[in-house]
């Protein structure tokens, strides 16, 4: 099963919208294996969002991270990176559809509630960004035979 990345944003965590974010995840039948808030720094984010460094929007991109600590959150199933990243519907909130969190909770293309990650690779690597190997939990998922059939798991 993959693993991917989940960051709620200072925007969500200033909304109060942490535990509804949370709460679509779980009730999809994602499984939560790590989460911690953290305080970004410039380094991290001048890492993380590297490939915009260059834009004009970048600083806006980093004073917004850095408002409030953000949560990050480790989330596994099947097509995890897939299915997360389609939760959270298109980068601005005014284009995304209703029903995804974006679409839902966000006016914005920068507040935009969370980052997901885009693809497998990057997950793998945003991950290990975020959380140290002992912050990632594998345990047995009670009810997978309520959310997979049996021959997909």
């Amino acid at each position: 099963m993959e693993k991917t990345l989940v960051i709620i944003k200072p925007c969500a965590v200033q909304r109060g919208l942490i535990g509804e974010v949370i709460h679509r995840f779980e009730r999809k039948g994602l499984q939560l294996c790590g989460m911690k808030m953290m305080q970004l720094t410039d380094e991290i984010l001048i890492e993380h969002y590297a490939h915009l460094a260059q834009q004009s929007f970048f600083k806006r991109i980093k004073d917004s991270m850095m408002i409030t600590p953000v949560i990050v959150c480790c989330w596994k199933g099947l097509d995890a990176v897939r299915i997360v990243h389609a939760m959270a519907g298109k980068t601005n909130g005014r284009e995304a559809a209703f029903g995804t969190i974006r679409g839902d909770f966000s006016m914005s293309v920068q507040e935009n509630i969370i980052h997901t990650s885009d693809s497998v690779e990057n997950a793998n690597e945003e991950l290990a960004r975020f959380f140290k190997e002992d912050e990632i939990f594998e345990f047995e998922q009670n009810g997978l035979n309520f959310l997979y059939a049996n021959d997909e798991i």
